[in-house]
């Protein structure tokens, strides 16, 4: 079993009866068409029933939903789009998953340094996430952020420190005195 894990894997002689079927789906078109088309339909259909503006009808949620699935399909793009996007996503949710792992075995989850510092670390990591993507399909020249890089994270930092003085000039957690007119009943 493990030897067929294995050869499923790198490739090399066979990939098994798992590796056969996934070669075949991928042939037939399931990652490239049907499971983005049933990714869309089902997102697009929750959302317009989530805010509703037909009413609860489902049979004209479930044709523009279809519609749009469709019409999304009509060109490689989102085919692309997808098959560069969702493993990259794989690969940034195992890292998350890591560091929640072992910041679960050396910290207190319930530290809220803690879970601003995990928001963090999973921001930044989305955020890569999406510019790779973007770089891989198209959409951003390499060279804008070749050169510009340094400014965008500057920028963030710089806003993350805004965000964390103004978030630290709370009101004070001791109790407060209020000033009580002479006259007032208890």
């Amino acid at each position: 079993m493990i030897k067929g894990m294995i050869l499923l894997a790198n490739g090399a002689f066979g990939s098994g009866a798992l590796g056969d079927l996934l070669s075949k789906w991928e042939q037939a078109g399931f990652f490239t068409y049907l499971l983005p088309f049933l990714l869309i339909f089902a997102l697009v259909f929750g959302i317009l029933m989530r805010i509703k503006v037909f009413k609860d009808n489902k049979v004209v949620n479930g044709i523009i939903a279809l519609s749009v699935a469709l019409m999304s399909l009509q060109f490689s793009f989102v085919p692309t789009f997808f098959s560069q996007i969702f493993p990259r996503l794989g690969v940034g949710l195992a890292i998350i998953l890591g560091v929640l792992i072992i910041t679960g075995l050396f910290a207190d989850p319930d530290s809220p340094v803690i879970n601003y510092v995990l928001l963090g670390i999973g921001v930044i990591i989305i955020g890569l996430i999406i510019i790779q993507s973007a770089g891989a399909v198209g959409w951003s020249s390499g060279e804008w952020w070749g050169e510009n890089w340094a400014m965008v994270v500057g920028a963030i930092f710089l806003f993350i420190l805004v965000a964390v003085v103004i978030g630290s000039a709370g009101p004070k957690t001791g109790e407060q005195t209020r000033y009580r007119p002479p006259y007032a009943r208890d």
